[in-house]
């Protein structure tokens, strides 16, 4: 008897112990409920997938900014939704892309707008807050005459003031920064789609926040919109940095870091939550559902079986992160148009794909935990990927001439390398700078870009006999207090 109450006391005690369960939500971004004549329907659908989320757009209008232009069709889908368990999310931006900076007033505006929504909707308590800020679709300029970063500094503005506005209504709300996309170019000179890269529009919006002297938050979740490059490309694909797939959140995470730690703005580690509020896959159309679309096709889709299976890895994914507070699938169904978005679960002629199923099985399974492997992170005080290569360097000919190893990073990097003449003390090979090489024989500094293995060359120069390191110091360029220090083995000149 002692024994059975020892064992029943250990397992409570375990059982009290353990972490508690993750529970990511899913859902639809897709307006098609509120524009439905029978809105119930569609939010019967989102129940039978086990889905409890749908962030649906509501558009600010800079010419008549104290309007909800859309209030009677909200006014119809809100309790619609209500009655069927779904929450409704809403996705607040300007369709012109110069709304919000072409005036000096237009932040205060909409965050004076984003208050009327609050008190006419009291239900609604998550809201996100502009659309891709990094991308000039939605956002412009994306940067200054001189090149510079522009966009993110701008948003700053906006997102503080929409945090106060709908926190002075009620403390409750949740307010989703960003709507980040995950592409971006860096090109600031571009003809065309100048963009921001994820990870560079977060070091902006830092800097911004840092400038601005404010020491509350600006966000509660991050959003975040991490498609795919390509739509035949897997979910576990990802991206190049500083550009992101959802394999890629560490990446973000880091960004987030770099950008707010210790400043009033929490970062992942300390609570922010990450909300993929926006992901799909384009099917191709089969000839037996053609004759429910129009137009012509512009995107090289996948095949039914490829669309289920990256739905799959993506809630199985969002339940083992618990950074992850939601998952929306792009469109319920298709957009009849082939010029648009192909990505829903049902065909534009109501048929399912095999899709449908797929994320109504993967979403009853996640509802019990990570159906994988738990994913977990802490951020790095060196650059990500630091590595260098010097090779067999053991003996070397006095009448040589050539120096050098290989570098790589998984990110953007600054670095100086040195060659030290031992015995060289070990703090002046550690106190190895961007800006000072105490008693290097050589030197050579410059860029490293990610994933890339450059060869750094010293100039060319004889050494006298002795032993020699090698030895680098990489900077990562999204934040320079992150350093590696890499140092060789001792070699011989002789």
């Amino acid at each position: 008897m002692q024994r059975a109450f020892i064992g029943v006391a250990l397992t409570l005690t375990m059982l009290l112990a353990a972490p508690a369960a993750h529970a990511a939500r899913f859902g639809i971004a897709d307006d098609a409920g509120k524009y439905a004549e029978n809105p119930a329907s569609f939010y019967r659908q989102l129940r039978g997938l086990g889905m409890t989320e749908n962030r649906i757009r509501v558009d600010w209008n800079p010419d008549r900014p104290r309007t909800i232009v859309e209030k009677s069709f909200l006014d119809r889908a809100l309790p619609a939704a209500h009655a069927q368990g779904v929450k409704v999310v809403f996705h607040v931006y300007a369709l012109n892309p110069t709304a919000l900076t072409a005036s000096p007033g237009a932040a205060e505006e909409f965050a004076a707008f984003l208050e009327l929504l609050a008190r006419t909707y009291p239900q609604v308590r998550e809201y996100v807050v502009g659309n891709e800020p990094n991308q000039p679709r939605f956002w412009q300029p994306q940067f200054a005459p001189t090149g510079r970063g522009a966009a993110a500094a701008s948003y700053v503005e906006l997102l503080a003031r929409s945090y106060d506005g709908l926190k002075s209504v009620n403390p409750a709300i949740r307010v989703i920064g960003l709507g980040l996309s995950g592409r971006g170019n860096d090109l600031p000179f571009a003809r065309s789609n100048a963009s921001t890269s994820p990870v560079r529009f977060l070091r902006d919006l830092g800097a911004a926040y840092r400038a601005s002297g404010r020491r509350t938050p600006l966000m509660d979740e991050l959003g975040l919109h991490p498609y795919p490059r390509s739509d035949g490309d897997s979910a576990l694909v990802g991206d190049r940095w500083p550009r992101t797939g959802l394999v890629n959140l560490a990446r973000v995470k880091q960004a987030l870091w770099d950008a707010f730690a210790g400043t009033g703005q929490p970062t992942v580690e300390q609570g922010l939550k990450l909300r993929i509020d926006e992901i799909g896959w384009q099917a191709k159309v089969p000839d037996s559902s053609r004759a429910a679309y129009f137009g012509r096709e512009t995107a090289t889709a996948t095949s039914d079986a490829a669309q289920a299976a990256n739905y799959a890895k993506l809630i199985e994914l969002a339940s083992c992160d618990s950074s992850i507070s939601g998952l929306y699938l792009l469109h319920l169904q298709d957009d009849p148009d082939l010029e648009r978005f192909q990505s829903g679960l049902l065909r534009a002629d109501g048929s399912a794909r095999s899709a449908y199923e797929t994320v109504r099985r993967s979403i009853a399974r996640a509802r019990r935990g990570c159906t994988g492997k738990v994913l977990t992170w802490r951020h790095v005080s060196g650059v990500v990927g630091a590595k260098a290569v010097f090779g067999a360097v053991r003996r070397m000919p006095r009448v040589r001439r050539d120096w050098g190893f290989s570098v790589s990073a998984a990110e953007e990097a600054t670095y100086t390398a040195a060659i030290f003449r031992l015995p060289a003390a070990e703090k002046t090979i550690r106190r190895l700078t961007s800006r000072r090489a105490e008693r290097a024989i050589l030197t050579a500094d410059g860029l490293i870009r990610a994933g890339w293995k450059p060869r750094l060359r010293f100039p060319s120069q004889r050494l006298r006999p002795g032993r020699y390191v090698y030895a680098v110091r990489l900077a990562a360029s999204m934040n320079a207090k992150r350093t590696s220090l890499r140092v060789s083995r001792p070699f011989l000149v002789r």
